[in-house]
């Protein structure tokens, strides 16, 4: 009798990982963005701030911790240290007076000509040799995955009713 030979995972090699691949790939992102940003005093943990409210100035600290899918007392964290940076302004909102609303200052408008083609070089780094239909198909890859894992987390996240 000839036993077929088990065949192993693509998972068992730890680099093969999923997770170990996207993690590695975020950490050269980030540090590439890094040393370019820091030039303008502007760190990874707070590009990602900037971004969305180069979009939507004056969100609440919540709709902005949202936003860059970051737990609120990281938001916190961070939304002190653009204050201390002259990036941004937090402003009691008129509507709702438990909400506080986080402006861009002046100089957080002036950066975003300087930094966002920063990240288009950065993008263009992390994707050479790749054609425009492979960049597309990873961005697409790369939402699916998202979109599976939030999935995921909404489920775990609703309350189950008491039977």
């Amino acid at each position: 009798m000839v036993r077929k030979a088990k065949t192993e995972s693509p998972y068992a090699e730890w680099t093969n990982s999923l997770g170990y691949l996207v993690r590695k790939s975020f950490r050269s992102v980030s540090r590439a963005l890094e040393t370019r940003t820091s030039e303008y005093g502007v760190t990874a943990a707070q590009w990602h701030f900037l971004r969305v409210l180069w979009i939507e100035d004056g969100i609440s600290q919540r709709e902005l911790s949202q936003r860059v899918n970051m737990r609120e007392p990281t938001t916190v964290i961070a939304v002190k240290r653009l204050e201390k940076a002259d990036l941004i302004t937090r402003k009691q909102s008129t509507e709702d007076a438990r909400k506080i609303n986080v402006y861009l200052t002046p100089k957080a408008k002036r950066l975003k000509a300087k930094l966002m083609p920063l990240v288009e070089e950065v993008n263009d780094l992390a994707t050479q040799g790749m054609t425009a239909k492979e960049k597309s198909e990873l961005r697409r890859l790369l939402s699916k995955v998202n979109q599976n894992l939030e999935a995921e987390d909404s489920r775990r996240n609703t309350p189950v009713p008491p039977p």
